[in-house]
């Protein structure tokens, strides 16, 4: 069972095989670059990596406008590159996901070409249309400001066709089976060359049905189970993690009460609240939105990220919680992007402060769910806001202090890689983090590491703990008889905090001692049942829960509790 839910504890890397490493000199990064970079992912304790889009592609959307999904784009390299790819990736135990792109095709795509010439076209079908623009073509738009409908009057057709993102991209009308069944093939294609899964993009609109008669977008969920069948009779170990920005009411659709539709989501209202909390040092909307999306079958899991490719979407907060993350991380109206969101990396956000960055990480690595990284933000890389939209925190990696940040040899990359100030190359690369022990990557590194020895987070059920201190979040997870216990202070100044570990019965006993697995820091409970414990500014501890006898094992087995000689105050 455990190896089947390899994702309850994995440690997720999101990137894009365009910007990490170009191994021939043209400017873009490609298969054989990445390959020579997974000794770096395996040092750093990833266990899988997501990809962006490589498939075929005009990029004008970063890939997200598939032309073929059956095939490499060149640029990136061969079948062959890819397939020798997620064979050195098993070889070092890493598995590969890959994004699942079915709401949309581009509009150069053999498909959409096939069915606007032809209205006879079994193509034709695959996609929506409109013999009249539709009265709500004005609404709905997922980039609000840079688009400007949903409805576009296609000159060969002489028709309207519906596209939720951009223009240039046609949306599939994947209720029609003949989509569907293309879907599934598309699954088993990539599954049969080492992928072990899809992060499937905007998920609410691909199970959406869609129309110009359709008043109000209905979820057509059992769709989501059928593409779970498939996966568990294809590979019983490979998953969907859904990208699904949906209300928490709505979650238990997406996983199935029976834990039968989608094997991981983000968790976008924990995301949204911790920016908020971070911006305010009060953890109550934190807490509030932790509980709410609480439920969940056992066979399911959260992905908890901080940044990913995308910008930092706040619709679900309040008017007033949106203004505070704003004024905080995001004041300049060009950091701001589609009237709900800011554009930056997390290293600006948090001005640089290491203290903050390792607080934010710790968070993410000890929510209730599974931690997937953005490439870069192991060493804290910034953005480029002169780049367009969201391609300004999609620059290049950052590698080393050679021209172009050791990603290419080309003189023109294909994105300009971030040079000067203090997110410059110059200053912020993986070479010079890893000769210093204190540096981001190296913390990240020894983070991961400890992460991995407390399966808790990722099995048990979680429980916050009250310390009557707004600014400070305490979490205990029990599993098996075991328990771990953070804490969290997202304050600017040192706050005192007196708390009970809460345990009851056999297990009371245990919740004296707590055993500080990042140094030698261990709290031991007053008479009064309670730890006292005086936490530094954005301060962070990560406990065992365990009674003396546990603390003595560890001292005769190996000289004390294990440890990863990061910040811990």
């Amino acid at each position: 069972m455990i190896n089947d839910l390899w994702y309850k504890n994995a440690i997720i890397y999101s990137l894009s095989v365009a910007t990490f490493m170009d191994s021939n000199g043209d400017g873009i990064g490609d298969f054989v670059g990445l390959m020579r970079r997974l000794d770096y992912l395996q040092g750093l304790g990833v266990t899988a990596i997501w990809l962006m889009p490589f498939q075929v592609s005009p990029q004008r959307d970063d890939g997200y406008d598939i032309a073929d999904y059956y095939g490499v784009d060149p640029r990136y390299g061969t079948f062959g590159d890819f397939v020798e790819f997620t064979h050195a990736a098993k070889q070092r135990g890493i598995r590969v996901l890959i994004d699942l792109v079915v709401n949309h095709t581009s509009n150069e795509h053999p498909w959409f070409l096939d069915a606007r010439g032809d209205p006879s076209s079994k193509y034709r079908d695959w996609y929506i249309w409109s013999d009249t623009r539709p009265a709500d073509a004005n609404k709905g738009m997922v980039f609000p400001g840079v688009q400007k409908s949903t409805w576009t009057y296609e000159e060969t057709a002489k028709a309207w066709y519906f596209h939720r993102f951009y223009d240039f991209q046609p949306d599939l009308n994947t209720a029609n089976p003949a989509v569907q069944a293309e879907i599934f093939k598309i699954m088993g294609f990539w599954i049969q060359l080492g992928v072990s899964g899809f992060r499937m993009d905007a998920v609410p609109f691909v199970i959406a049905k869609k129309g110009a008669d359709v008043r109000r977008p209905t979820e057509q969920y059992a769709m989501l189970r059928e593409f779970r069948e498939f996966l568990q009779w294809r590979q019983g170990d490979s998953i969907v993690l859904g990208e699904a920005n949906v209300l928490a009411k709505n979650d238990m659709e997406y996983f199935g009460d029976a834990g039968d539709r989608l094997h991981m989501m983000f968790n976008f209202q924990v995301n949204q609240h911790l920016f908020y909390a971070l911006a305010s040092a009060d953890t109550r909307p934190l807490v509030k939105a932790m509980e709410a999306t609480k439920p969940r079958p056992v066979t399911g899991q959260w992905g908890m990220f901080l940044r990913n490719h995308d910008e930092l979407d706040l619709g679900r907060l309040t008017d007033a919680q949106r203004r505070t993350v704003f004024a905080a991380f995001g004041p300049d109206k060009d950091m701001q992007l589609y009237d709900r969101g800011i554009r930056r990396r997390l290293a600006p956000m948090l001005g640089g402060d290491q203290r903050r960055l390792e607080l934010a990480y710790s968070l993410m690595f000890t929510l209730p769910g599974t931690p997937v990284i953005r490439y870069g933000d192991e060493i804290g890389m910034g953005d480029d806001l002169s780049l367009p939209e969201r391609t300004c925190a999609r620059t290049p990696m950052q590698w080393s202090n050679e021209p172009h940040g050791g990603f290419t040899k080309s003189d023109k990359p294909l994105s300009p890689v971030i040079s000067g100030g203090p997110y410059g190359y110059e200053h912020i690369n993986a070479a010079i983090q890893r000769r210093h022990p204190d540096s981001l990557l190296n913390w990240t590194e020894r983070i991961i590491r400890m992460r991995k020895e407390v399966p808790e987070v990722g099995w048990g059920d979680f429980s916050v703990i009250d310390t009557g201190d707004r600014a400070v979040l305490v979490i205990r997870y029990d599993w098996r008889n075991n328990s771990v216990l953070f804490v969290h202070n997202f304050h600017a100044e040192p706050r005192e905090i007196a708390f009970a570990v809460g345990l009851t019965g056999d297990n009371a006993e245990h919740g004296k001692l707590l055993i500080n697995l990042l140094s030698e820091d261990h709290s031991r409970a007053g008479g009064n049942g309670k730890h006292q414990i005086v936490i530094e500014a954005y301060g962070y501890r990560w406990y065992r829960v365990g009674g003396l006898d546990y603390l003595l094992r560890r001292t005769e087995a190996g000289g004390g509790p294990a440890g990863t000689g990061a910040r811990s105050g």
